[in-house]
């Protein structure tokens, strides 16, 4: 600005002298310049909100997949549990205080249609999408749980079949070789053995699906998948919110608020594909996907923001469905796939120490999370 306050007598001058700028060029003049700094300076901010909203993106899902190989933060850490239930109150404060207001915003603003202004279209689309998602992740369950069976049958039919074929193998190199029955008994006992081990081999590979934990591996596989959905989805849209913003003080808070808010948001997701025991390509490759979401919406938001109208009737129909949607999702996960599923277990209920610190740590995830409302 100062640059432009030093021009003005500059101008002012010349005008007086030439006439060459009326008063009104000369206002246009000064409001192009201090309009072009403020766009430069905006998409400088953009920017910085790429690099550090992808930095606390990649960093808050990779804790929990890199650190399970140590003790402190392994998946079965009082830390981990604690840390985890700071997330969980994290994305349900997102769900009910930063998406699902958003969306009752956009949804009964003056532009649109009064028959959709008149009903409370918001927390009906998220009942709808909470209702969805309890379908999704029963369905989810039932087919994985039907996988791990038909697996285990499989595995356990190739065990008695090379058990059946090695006793025959036995019998027959007995019978070549004349060896004594007590001989044959002997290979018999041994056979047994090894067959015991193949079905020692067989019981530990079906578990391995899933994990071998108690909360059991088939819900951790669910969970994982249908909150990463979530959290993609609303994800996508506040990233192009931010890149169509064309104002700096807008953009500033947005900075700070939305790096904290995928930080632990990637923190629970990291959890739970950690507890789901994935092989490494596909944890990484889920891993990869949550962290460049955000930064890909405000690439498309700086994009699009020559053209893209956030006012316009069919914007906000779009961003509030959404953001309804993705507030029933986050809300559904976090109250039963998270937080219930945590609070209600076997661990909590024997660990009074632990009771304090989860309780404490997921209300205050949730408390500063809706704090940030302030200015996100």
């Amino acid at each position: 600005m100062s640059i432009i306050q030093d021009l003005v007598p500059v101008m002012d001058h010349i005008r007086e002298k030439t006439g060459v700028f009326s008063d009104s060029m000369l206002k246009l003049a000064v409001e192009g310049m201090e309009g072009s700094q403020d766009n430069s300076v905006a998409f400088i901010l953009k920017m910085v909100a790429f690099a550090a909203i992808l930095i606390s993106s990649v960093c808050g899902v990779a804790i929990p997949l890199v650190g399970k190989k140590h003790r402190f933060l392994g998946t079965d850490s009082n830390l981990f549990f604690t840390a985890k239930a700071f997330a969980a109150g994290v994305i349900l404060a997102t769900g009910f205080v930063h998406m699902l207001p958003g969306s009752t915003k956009k949804l009964t603003d003056p532009s649109l249609p009064k028959y959709l202004t008149n009903f409370p279209f918001s927390g009906f689309i998220a009942m709808m999408a909470a209702l969805g998602t309890l379908v999704v992740d029963f369905v989810g369950t039932q087919y994985y749980e039907r996988k791990e069976e038909k697996q285990n049958q499989k595995d356990r039919s190739d065990a008695e079949e090379s058990g059946a074929i090695h006793i025959v193998g036995i019998h027959a190199h007995a019978a070549q070789h004349g060896h004594s029955h007590s001989q044959e008994q002997g290979d018999v006992r041994e056979h047994s053995h090894a067959q015991a081990q193949a079905h020692g081999h067989w019981h530990s590979h079906s578990h391995s699906f899933g994990g071998g934990d108690e909360e059991g591996g088939v819900r951790h596989v669910v969970v994982s998948q249908v909150l990463e959905l979530g959290i993609v989805s609303h994800s996508i849209i506040i990233g192009i919110s931010l890149g169509v913003s064309e104002s700096a003080s807008t953009i500033r808070p947005l900075i700070i608020a939305l790096s904290f808010h995928q930080f632990f948001e990637g923190f629970a997701l990291g959890g739970c594909i950690s507890q789901a025991q994935f092989n490494s390509l596909k944890s990484t490759i889920m891993a990869i996907f949550f962290a460049i979401t955000t930064p890909l919406g405000i690439a498309i938001g700086v994009g699009a923001s020559s053209s893209y109208d956030p006012h316009s009737p069919r914007a906000l129909l779009v961003e509030g469905i959404l953001n309804s949607v993705s507030s029933g999702i986050l809300v559904y996960m976090a109250l039963v796939d998270l937080i219930a599923a945590d609070f209600l277990s076997k661990r909590m209920s024997c660990n009074t120490r632990l009771q304090v610190a989860s309780y404490f740590a997921l209300f205050f995830g949730a408390g500063l999370m809706s704090l940030i409302a302030i200015w996100a």
